[in-house]
């Protein structure tokens, strides 16, 4: 059986966390696959996914193995896994664009991005040569024109793709129609994490709703020490997140709140968080009798690993996309693993969807030819 053959489209923290989990599972039995929510997609388990080809734009990078790159600073994620096998994947130089924010050249190089002085590399010709199946675009917030240089490339070298920022691709009609054109599936925008803040508030708000608690109002405020905190200083760069992670909450509602009374989105940065991220969640409410009701929470969790196992999953329903030669938005994997998908669902609906997604089941209850799946501990 082949390996689904992925391309990255940022080699940060998240990519490291990624790369590092495909090597930890590998061999790994069934029972044995903590963290991830199906071991199997299709058929294919997480260590059949192989990285072709890596794109970055930082000189502590660019021309490295792979396997090296994942580990050069300014990355600072937990290293859960050290040995890695050689390979000849080396991370070329993409497009800086609007990939680096100004403001990161007032901090200290293990903080932050340092450009690499070399021309950029034909990333629709890498792609090809790769035989890169699917494309996990990792760019930094804010990074609007980067991100649509990487989807013009998916488009023109016949690539699937996985958009883990909140750069709004298989969310806009316009961007998913031209992947529906190329009969190219997207999964997107803006990855959830495992269990991270934003899937931990949009339960709990809905959570309110189904008891017949009226949301007043709520924050969620959160702070880290990685390059995404810092990135997101700007706060020019921080619109569209602040977008993705306050519809991800409203869409939990039966009446959105006023603007006034809802606060979602990064907070702070603290470099010696370092990948750590700590999470602030209030909501007040009513209930019985109008009697006030709140809530705080606070929550600690390494950012980048609770994500991987989402992309993990995100990769093969692409996969799948392929094989089954469907174009466009993947409406259901998309709900339930991105936090802005074209279509907000509750999340208990979005798991059903994708679960009957994978195993090849239509709305009326057909299998489709060639179909398989096995969900985690069966």
């Amino acid at each position: 059986m082949k390996k689904i053959r992925v391309a990255i489209a940022g080699v940060g923290n998240c990519a490291s966390s990624l790369v590092q989990g495909l090597e930890y599972y590998k061999g790994r039995n069934a029972g044995t696959f903590a963290g991830l929510m199906h071991s199997r997609i299709g058929d294919w388990g997480p260590s059949d996914i192989e990285i072709v080809a890596a794109f970055d734009i930082d000189r502590r990078k660019v021309g490295k193995r792979v396997e090296e790159a994942i580990f050069a600073k300014p990355n600072c994620t937990k290293v859960f896994q050290s040995a890695l096998p050689v390979s000849d994947v080396v991370v070329q130089m993409g497009p800086v664009l609007d990939g680096v924010a100004p403001h990161m050249a007032d901090y200290p190089d293990d903080e932050a991005f340092r450009p690499a002085d070399e021309e950029p590399v034909d990333v629709v010709q890498v792609l090809k040569d790769a035989e890169a199946e699917i494309l996990v675009c990792y760019m930094p917030v804010g990074s609007e024109d980067a991100v649509r240089h990487y989807a013009w490339a998916c488009l023109e070298a016949g690539v699937a793709m996985v958009n883990c920022v909140p750069v709004f691709i298989s969310s806009d009609s316009e961007w998913a129609e031209k992947f529906r054109a190329a009969g190219l599936p997207i999964v997107g925008d803006d990855i959830k994490s495992q269990v991270g803040a934003t899937i931990v508030h949009r339960t709990l708000t809905r959570l309110f709703g189904d008891r017949g608690v009226e949301l007043d109002r709520t924050y969620q405020l959160n702070t880290g020490g990685n390059t995404d905190f810092l990135n997101m200083k700007a706060l020019d760069r921080l619109k569209s997140k602040k977008v993705s992670k306050t519809e991800a909450v409203q869409s939990q509602l039966d009446e959105r709140l006023e603007s006034c009374n809802i606060h979602i989105g990064p907070s702070d940065y603290v470099p010696w968080q370092d990948d750590n991220k700590v999470a602030f969640i209030r909501m007040e409410g009513r209930g019985f009798g109008d009697v006030p009701l709140e809530l705080e929470l606070r929550m600690s969790v390494q950012d980048s690993p609770n994500s991987a196992g989402v992309v993990i999953d995100a990769i093969r329903c692409a996969k799948l996309g392929l094989q089954r030669g469907i174009g466009g938005p993947l409406e259901a994997a998309s709900a339930y693993y991105m936090k802005s998908p074209p279509l907000q669902m509750r999340d208990s609906v979005a798991y059903d969807l994708t679960d009957a997604f994978i195993q090849g089941i239509d709305l009326e209850g057909t299998v489709s030819e060639g179909s398989s799946h096995t969900v985690a501990g069966e």
